[in-house]
């Protein structure tokens, strides 16, 4: 009951259990034995804004509309003020149509191209860079205490993480609250969903954390700043240019949060340790994913 209680607490949590995400597929150990497991679906959704083809991604299929609001909103294709009219999906044809109110055209920025279920997405790296120059973070401090919280709830969130591995999950939280857990086989797709929940319902930034189960890299911070987030953290470890542009813009980032352990490597000036690390139980091993074991 108490985990169920934990689930109802999100406003969007995951879905484990969904057919479509998933299916079973039978093969061998490492002993020669039989075993059947559960793998990640993976299809292609082609986004496009008004008239224009912008992109295909390779996504799991859940949240088509907050995916491709997030992505364009990420990439400077949106801006805070357009009057989103209307997002259309057809599932038939795996394809998710966001139409605006202003006139746009990227004919000369984008050609047709296949965002890959990779982690690196460097057809578009540059002109999220160049959208880093007007970011201004709030100065938000982070407690500890919330850290270890989240940390704890989080990880023993049932999740296709935890299920299936091959795949990330990104949270947006408020203080130890976690609020939206989002999944996808690309990092950057499971933050772009969470953006564009943000954007559809209107949601402030400037009080939230966001924890993700992936690398820290560049485009991770990149997307978390230009979404006025001021803090990231994860369970896994960081890149130096991931470091310093989250120094350069202001975010705190805190990586390698397992149990009563984390690194704060950008934004230490804003952390409130309010939380004896010693009185913070060690991370069980049920919370890594068990797709890896």
């Amino acid at each position: 009951m108490a985990r169920l209680q934990e689930i109802d607490d999100y406003l969007i949590a995951p879905d484990p259990g969904a057919a479509r995400l998933t299916r079973p597929v039978t093969g061998t150990n490492h002993t020669g034995a039989e075993v059947s497991t559960r793998v990640v679906e993976e299809r292609p959704l082609t986004i496009f804004l008004n008239g224009q083809e912008i992109v295909t991604a390779m996504t799991i299929g859940d949240y088509p509309d907050y995916l491709a609001l997030g992505f364009l909103r990420n990439q400077g294709m949106l801006r805070a003020d357009d009057d989103i009219l209307k997002v259309d999906y057809d599932e038939e044809l795996e394809t998710v149509v966001v139409r605006t109110a202003r006139e746009t055209d990227f004919e000369q920025k984008m050609r047709k191209k296949t965002r890959t279920s990779g982690c690196a997405v460097g057809t578009v790296f540059g002109d999220m860079m160049a959208g880093l120059e007007d970011v201004v973070l709030p100065d938000t401090p982070l407690r500890t205490s919330w850290l270890y919280g989240l940390s704890a709830r989080i990880n023993r969130t049932p999740s296709l993480y935890l299920e299936a591995g091959a795949i990330h999950g990104t949270v947006l939280c408020v203080k130890d609250r976690p609020l939206v857990y989002m999944e996808d086989v690309g990092r950057h797709n499971a933050v772009d969903k969470i953006a564009g929940w943000m954007l559809s319902d209107n949601i402030a930034p400037a009080d939230k954390i966001l924890y993700t189960t992936g690398r820290l890299t560049s485009e991770m911070v990149i997307k978390t700043a230009l979404m006025g987030i001021p803090a990231l953290a994860s369970r896994s470890g960081f890149t130096a240019w991931g470091v310093e542009i989250a120094r350069e813009v202001g975010l705190t980032l805190i990586g390698r949060l397992k149990g009563q352990r984390f690194v704060c490597l950008s934004g230490e000036d804003r952390l409130i340790r309010d939380a004896d690390p010693a009185r913070i139980a060690e991370e069980p091993r049920r919370a890594g994913r068990k797709g890896a074991e």
